[in-house]
């Protein structure tokens, strides 16, 4: 197992109800403390959301995709330590 990953915030977007999910994703993220990270999966490409994130909060997080589809995408949100 990836130690990195040992005590991390996994947030599973299609279980989340659709009128919520953004901001309750973006309230995680928000919390994070710098140099932490958060799993988020998805049923689909999340580039809106991480647009939104970099137009909303520029530089303050960086995004790495784990898995990009076709039906199961995973990307690793870090808060930049600042």
């Amino acid at each position: 197992m990836d130690e990195e990953f040992v005590s991390a915030v996994v947030i599973n977007a299609p279980v989340l109800p659709p009128p919520v999910r953004h901001q309750l994703i973006f309230d995680v993220f928000d919390a994070l403390p710098a140099s932490h990270s958060a799993l988020l999966i998805n049923d689909h490409d999340p580039k809106p959301l991480i647009y939104q994130l970099n137009a909303e909060r520029p530089g303050v997080f960086a995004v790495d995709y784990l898995e990009s589809g076709p039906t199961r995408f995973a990307i690793k949100v870090t808060r930049q330590a600042v």
